[in-house]
């Protein structure tokens, strides 16, 4: 769990070194049948910093502890990507895509935290 916990700071830092903002960290760790135990949502103002925050995840991750995603899915279309980790699945979204999907409110649940945005 320590070394899950590490990937998620890394993954927020990689976050908001791009500027990614409204990050939210839903700990589902603690419930039953979910496919990881961390999701981390964010959002990016155009396609270019969706596309510029999944490439400073993934570059950050792998150039610090080494470790590469199983998948990366939405590269291209840039209104969702996500990048799976398999403890931590990262969502890079468009606000207005994130807002239809409000996938931080699938489990009630789950613990949320919300980081503040740094400008």
């Amino acid at each position: 769990m320590k070394e899950t916990k590490r990937l998620v700071e890394l993954i927020t830092k990689g976050i908001q070194d791009k500027k990614g903002h409204g990050i939210v960290i839903a700990d589902l760790s603690g419930i039953d049948g979910t496919i990881c135990n961390y999701f981390i949502i964010c959002q990016g103002n155009s396609t270019q910093q969706v596309e510029a925050i999944a490439e400073s995840v993934s570059d950050y991750v792998r150039e610090t502890i080494g470790e590469k995603p199983v998948n990366c899915t939405g590269l291209g279309n840039d209104q969702w990507v996500a990048i799976d980790y398999v403890d931590v699945i990262v969502h890079v979204f468009l606000p207005e895509t994130r807002a239809f999907y409000d996938i931080e409110h699938l489990w009630e649940d789950a613990k949320l935290t919300y980081l503040p945005d740094i400008d």
